[in-house]
């Protein structure tokens, strides 16, 4: 509380002398429109003292080659099934909201409540309560032909356009619902462990891949990826704990992993991109299985990264564009990986630790990402105040294109900075991407700021009294005006209007909610970490 105290009046003191927000623009080297992901100069692996290493079928490898390429074709939509399938919808993470919701009241409203739990942390006390960051559900509408190989409640798999909530939350619990009214659709799945992350199903198929984010209480209980069959809540596989390929001795699996061409990638926060085949198929009777084969690890070190600072892993979730992956770590080092070598083709210096997933963009034919970073490593020592960049890159050379920083506060390890994943404009904010960043300009506080995306200046910024972790969700109506939902640590759920940044409505959910909204049609779900799930009507 002291910590606390001195932040805010050492911020208040320096307001007047000191600028809160910088920008910086870069000349960048301009590559043709059709070249792929290279290295420049400042860009090459080599300038970050970037060491990789594979394993392939548990064995040490100088070099692979994918069996069959991947190719991710940039015009194809990700998902066969209707709805949020992964975190922030797609591989491009470019936003949690499917369909269209018309808001012609411009209101929010609770209409209804599920109740989640707590779990025993496995080590020191208390427990992990309800959702937590990066905590987004999933939602998915089921084929009536998919329902029927499914062990849904009678009545829920006879529903006609059933709509799914699948919420794998801080409890060890997985919650299925209905969109409609959030009575139970089947019953929950126990496992045991945290999760934080999002989660993912396959995008064509009934597999949910589940991944804690910490290790239980009991012998045995460590962190790892799970795969589970949707139709009968079997587990079809587990990975990656206790990885004796790890160089980091802690493991979770935040992150929300893609799957393409019967392929899975996931990053961990062990500091190792898994991927696999899957050789997944249905029999005669509809059931699902997996063989898994090839299996490929890449882990990495830099030139700063330990186990006390500057940490290997990935708590993030990765960008695929063509047959490239983009990754952000919580060293503050971004990487684009061919994924059919497995090779890291560029790096760049992101400063501090990356927890917000990158987003794709496409302009004027040319791709760019966009990402900011919390203040963990970088804040002074003694008052934790530092700035904390928020940047666009180009994604063929990983070069800056602008960076706009803001002048934040960490207190007790809990960030400042950008912990979120920006909203990628669409509609009638297509010029424009959107960051909430916390303890900013005080420490408690926080902002949401719209950026130009071509020159990084403000366009306009939201005050909020607590600040935010959870990511901010846009929905548009048919004409392609953008409404902003931005949830708050003080559990204040705002509207926003995604052109102005005003204040449109706001609601108290009761509890801070740390977790990021999806939202399906005009309905939102979220849930908090008082153990309440909710769904809210985008009137």
């Amino acid at each position: 509380m002291f910590m606390m105290a001195l932040g805010m009046v050492v911020m208040a003191i320096l307001r007047p002398f000191r600028k809160f927000t910088k920008l910086k623009q870069y000349t960048t080297s301009a590559p043709a429109d059709d070249a792929l992901p290279h290295a420049v100069e400042a860009t090459r692996p080599e300038a970050h003292g970037i060491v990789a290493e594979l394993e392939v079928d548990g064995q040490p490898a100088a070099q692979y080659r994918r069996a069959a390429d991947v190719h991710v074709d940039p015009d194809a939509s990700y998902a066969a099934h209707e709805g949020i399938v992964t975190f922030r919808g797609d591989h491009l993470r470019s936003g949690a909201a499917y369909g269209n919701a018309q808001l012609p009241q411009k209101q929010l409203e609770v209409k209804w409540t599920a109740t989640t739990g707590k779990l025993a942390k496995g080590y020191g006390k208390g427990f992990w309560t309800g959702s937590g960051w990066t905590g987004q559900p999933l939602i998915i509408r089921w084929t009536q032909d998919q329902k029927q190989y499914m062990d849904m409640y009678e009545e829920k798999k006879h529903k006609e356009d059933l709509t799914e909530v699948i919420y794998s939350t801080m409890d060890g619990n997985v919650y299925f619902l209905d969109l409609e009214d959030g009575t139970a659709t089947r019953d929950m799945l126990k496992v045991g462990l945290p999760f934080k992350g999002a989660g993912a199903v396959h995008p064509s198929l009934p597999i949910l891949h589940l991944g804690p984010g910490d290790s239980g209480a009991g012998e045995g209980e460590y962190a790892r990826a799970y795969l589970y069959s949707l139709q009968d809540s079997s587990k079809l596989l587990e990975y990656g704990g206790e990885d004796p390929f790890s160089i980091r001795s802690f493991c979770g699996f935040d992150s929300a992993p893609l799957f393409f061409d019967d392929y899975i990638f996931e990053p961990s926060e062990n500091g190792i991109i898994y991927t696999f085949k899957l050789n997944a198929k249905q029999d005669a009777q509809g059931k699902i299985s997996i063989d898994p084969s090839e299996f490929v690890k890449l882990r990495y070190k830099t030139a700063r990264s330990s186990e006390e600072a500057y940490w290997l892993g990935m708590e993030d979730s990765p960008v695929m564009w063509k047959n490239y992956l983009y990754i952000a770590d919580n060293g503050g080092t971004m990487l684009c990986v061919d994924v059919n070598t497995m090779q890291v083709v560029w790096t760049q210096d992101v400063v501090d630790d990356t927890n917000g997933s990158a987003v794709f963009s496409m302009e004027d034919g040319h791709p760019y990402l966009y990402i900011g970073t919390s203040l963990h490593w970088s804040p002074s020592k003694r008052l934790r105040l530092g700035d904390c960049p928020i940047f666009k890159l180009d994604a063929i050379t990983g070069e800056y294109v602008w960076i706009r920083s803001y002048f934040c506060n960490t207190i007790a390890g809990i960030s400042g900075g950008v912990q979120a994943t920006p909203v990628l404009g669409k509609g009638d904010i297509a010029d424009l991407v959107v960051f909430p960043v916390a303890r900013t300009p005080s420490v408690r506080n926080g902002i949401v700021v719209a950026l130009d995306k071509k020159t990084g200046k403000e366009v306009w910024r939201y005050g909020l009294k607590a600040y935010a972790w959870s990511s901010p969700v846009a929905v548009y109506d048919s004409e392609g005006k953008a409404y902003l939902l931005q949830g708050d640590s003080a559990g204040t759920l705002h509207l926003l209007d995604g052109r102005t940044g005003k204040l449109l409505h706001k609601i108290e959910l009761g509890a801070n909610i740390e977790a990021s909204p999806a939202i399906f049609g005009d309905t939102l779900v979220v849930g908090t970490r008082g153990q309440k799930i909710y769904g809210i009507s985008l009137k």
